[in-house]
């Protein structure tokens, strides 16, 4: 292997490889507790994919939320989204009664505000009865468990425990002694939350069993998962509590610059995200360890991981603490190429995606096709009718990954409606039919997508559905009212499945399993 090019002979897609699959998060699956979760409802989506052909299921950010209830703004980068436990399997586990786990909850979309209480009443619950002796079979699994995951379990569980008893605060906001992480202050602490700290770390430990089983059970099915990982972490995070010095802050622990992006097809100001940003010099100075634990602990539980705002990775968008907007920033470099050799040396593989969406500098590509990582191309940007439009398939290498749109963007139907009729015909003339109605352009960048040389074409399951505005996940800029579509249970019929499977058989995507085995 080249020392100057570790990554040469790794493609993490194989020659000629063609494959499909769905985009759904999992709160947006069907479930009779208000939110999708890992427990039967994932278990049938799995077996829907598995009849229609398709070898992948991407989910957004799987982590605790946090402002927003966004899957991008969790507040650790380690642990579990606690919602996704399933109910269902608690009791098949006798740590609840079915008829402790009823609720009324919406139909069609998530209520976090209803949800989040009551599912935290359930995992109070499994807890007093685990802990008074129910299931003590599943004990010395339970203490594995957190032996294996202290180095970052501790503190996470300390940190919820602590949230609470300082009612939602951010850590910043704690006392001085709590906030710095002095010794005798975490002890104490540590002693007097002790039941607190158990139940959290009980959340997890359960979460981690349900998980593997459902990511088991995918593989079994020729299904494989592919996960997302923010560039960034949350300030108000575990991460940043108990590391701060891999972060630019200042001496009262807050952030000296915050994460965004320049104006873009989004928002004409910018994005301001918030997020505090890294000191690239000391994560260096550790290789990069604390990076390297985070990849693995999602690799624990996906196959491939999705690199968002993979740009970053080149340079980020730093824009100085208490500017209004993100017009005041400037690039700053990023941990480039080393920062790859790193994890492949570590990991022994790069089993990535860039999101390389945006904007996007010679660098960037230069950076991503160094190590083969597949790039990201959507079709919804494809009509600006540039013939160099990086998004039109005829300008696609293979090792490329597909998209009709993402979480970000409108569902196709509702894009395609307020495109000028102009952009609308350029549709019409790619595909080479005669213009039609507005319910077939989702059908037909379907259809563009599986039959472009990308080696893997994914389509959110709202355009497979072929929903409008009420399908959108997330509108970027707007703080209230994102991330709570979900599917329902006659969505999930295996008839809305059948033109799926079709196209895949067509198009030459219907992969068996065991060619997918490089990303296992």
């Amino acid at each position: 292997m080249d020392d100057d090019n570790p990554a040469v002979n790794v493609p993490p897609f194989p020659l000629k490889y063609r494959s499909s699959g769905v985009l759904l998060h999992v709160t947006s699956l069907p479930s009779p507790y208000g939110i999708g979760d890992v427990g039967p409802g994932s278990f049938e989506w799995v077996d829907r994919l598995h009849e229609a052909g398709q070898g992948w299921w991407q989910a957004l950010p799987l982590g605790p939320t946090g402002y927003g209830d966004s899957p991008y703004s969790c507040s650790s980068s380690f642990a579990g989204n606690g919602l996704l436990i399933s109910p269902e399997l608690l009791i098949e586990d006798g740590l609840l009664q079915a008829d402790e786990s009823r609720g009324s909850f919406s139909p069609v979309a998530v209520d976090y505000d209803v949800v989040i209480p009551f599912k935290h009443r359930l995992l109070a619950m499994a807890w007093r009865r685990f802990r008074a002796g129910v299931r003590k079979d599943l004990v010395p699994s339970f203490e594995e468990f957190r032996e294996s995951q202290a180095s970052w379990l501790e503190d996470y569980a300390l940190y919820r425990a602590l949230k609470v008893r300082f009612n939602g605060a951010s850590h910043v906001e704690w006392p001085a002694d709590l906030a710095r992480r002095e010794s005798g202050a975490l002890a104490r602490a540590q002693r007097d939350l002790a039941s607190e700290i158990n139940q959290v770390q009980l959340a997890q430990f359960l979460l981690n069993r349900q998980g593997k089983r459902l990511r088991e059970y995918a593989h079994a099915k020729g299904v494989r998962l592919i996960g997302d990982l923010p560039f960034f972490v949350s300030l108000d995070s575990s991460d940043v509590w108990a590391n701060p010095e891999l972060f630019r802050l200042d001496e009262r622990l807050r952030p000296r610059f915050v994460a965004g992006v320049p104006p873009d097809y989004f928002s004409a100001t910018g994005q301001l995200w918030g997020n505090p940003v890294y000191d690239w010099k000391a994560l260096h100075e550790t290789g990069y360890r604390w990076c390297l634990d985070r990849l693995a602990a999602l690799l624990a539980h996906v196959d491939v991981i999705r690199l968002d705002h993979f740009r970053a990775f080149a340079a980020a968008w730093h824009v100085p603490a208490g500017a209004p907007t993100a017009q005041a920033g400037a690039w700053v470099p990023g941990p480039g190429a080393e920062f790859f050799k790193t994890v492949l040396i570590s990991l022994g593989r790069l089993p990535f995606i860039a999101e390389d969406l945006g904007s996007i500098t010679p660098d960037i590509a230069v950076l991503r096709e160094q190590f083969h990582i597949p790039g990201t191309r959507v079709l919804q940007f494809a009509f600006d009718g540039n013939p160099e439009n990086v998004h039109l398939p005829k300008n696609y290498s293979p090792n490329t990954a597909v998209y009709t749109g993402t979480h970000d963007n409108a569902t196709t139907r509702e894009w395609f409606e307020g495109l000028p009729k102009r952009e609308q015909q350029r549709l019409w003339n790619l595909v080479g039919r005669p213009e039609g109605e507005m319910r077939d352009a989702a059908p037909e960048l379907i259809r563009l997508a599986w039959s472009s040389p990308a080696a893997l074409a994914i389509a959110p399951f709202q355009d497979l559905l072929n929903l409008g505005r009420e399908g959108r996940m997330n509108v970027p800029g707007l703080s209230k009212g994102n991330w709570r579509w979900c599917a329902t249970h006659h969505m999930l019929s295996p008839h809305n499945f059948e033109w799926l499977k079709g196209l895949t058989r067509i198009s030459d995507r219907a992969q068996p399993a065991a060619v997918m085995e490089f990303a296992s």
